[in-house]
């Protein structure tokens, strides 16, 4: 099959391995590129256009070992109090040009108490630690996802793993990418505001969170907090029984699926 049936993992996003010039200086790689590679399934945190590149989820920094962990997070999750409407975690990337980040921080600066900021720009930030943001999301009711130096965050899953509904600003932060792991129906599970829209002041994300009625918000948190399983990567010394499969599972899976379909596509 002349590679179709191998498959790599990559903890950085697709187009690092696609660099397409030969000048080492550039970034990334032309990995993807070379005759020997280009046919092989990439698992990778961003997939590009390309069909053979797969989208799984960024690992968080929850590993379960059992059932019943998951479980008990999943119901701690429907029991958080929520005192803030809207989170955001992140800086304001000054440099990009197109970034949505600074118009993000001005709304929730401006938003009466409703946003929680936790502004990773500042001298001695705590973004890193995965308890601060963890305790961000567990009190926030949406979550919001902007792209950052590419389309996707970590800080996606963070926010589902915490039962915090997220909020994108383009359709390639989510709903194109995971597609083994996500509903297809994104507004069963999310919010999205038209990154073009905020910055023509078309639309206040206050104003648009805030028309979204409590059973919606119910049914969206209940959706997220499903998904859980889906988006984690469990301890592989233990199994989950009773819990639908998590990351790892869902991939090999997708992975081994995939293959058949090529290798019948090849008879």
């Amino acid at each position: 099959m002349w590679g179709k049936d191998h498959f790599l993992v990559s903890s950085r996003i697709a187009r690092d391995f696609r660099r397409k010039s030969d000048r080492k200086s550039d970034w990334g790689s032309n990995f993807r590129f070379l005759p020997e590679s280009k046919n092989l399934s990439m698992l990778t945190i961003e997939s590009g256009p390309w069909e053979n590149d797969i989208a799984i989820p960024y690992p968080t920094s929850f590993h379960p070992l059992s059932d019943d962990q998951v479980l008990q997070w999943q119901n701690l999750m429907r029991t958080q109090n929520r005192p803030y409407l809207f989170s955001f975690a992140g800086a304001s990337r000054t440099r990009q040009k197109n970034s949505t980040r600074k118009e993000i921080i001005r709304h929730c600066q401006s938003s009466n108490k409703l946003c929680k900021l936790l502004d990773c720009n500042s001298v001695g930030h705590e973004c890193d630690d995965p308890m601060k943001l963890m305790n961000l999301f567990r009190s926030s009711i949406f979550c919001l996802q902007p792209p950052g130096d590419s389309l996707t965050r970590r800080s996606t899953f963070d926010s589902i793993l915490a039962g915090c509904i997220p909020v994108f600003f383009h359709p390639g932060s989510a709903y194109t990418q995971y597609l083994w792991y996500l509903p297809k129906n994104y507004s069963n599970y999310s919010v999205f505001i038209s990154a073009t829209d905020l910055k023509l002041g078309k639309v206040r994300i206050e104003e648009k969170l805030v028309t979204v009625s409590k059973d919606e918000v119910a049914s969206m948190r209940e959706e997220v907090i499903r998904l859980i399983p889906r988006i984690i990567y469990g301890d592989r010394r233990s199994g989950f029984e009773s819990v639908e499969d998590d990351a790892f599972d869902l991939a090999i899976k997708g992975v081994l699926k995939r293959v058949d379909r090529l290798r019948g596509s090849d008879l």
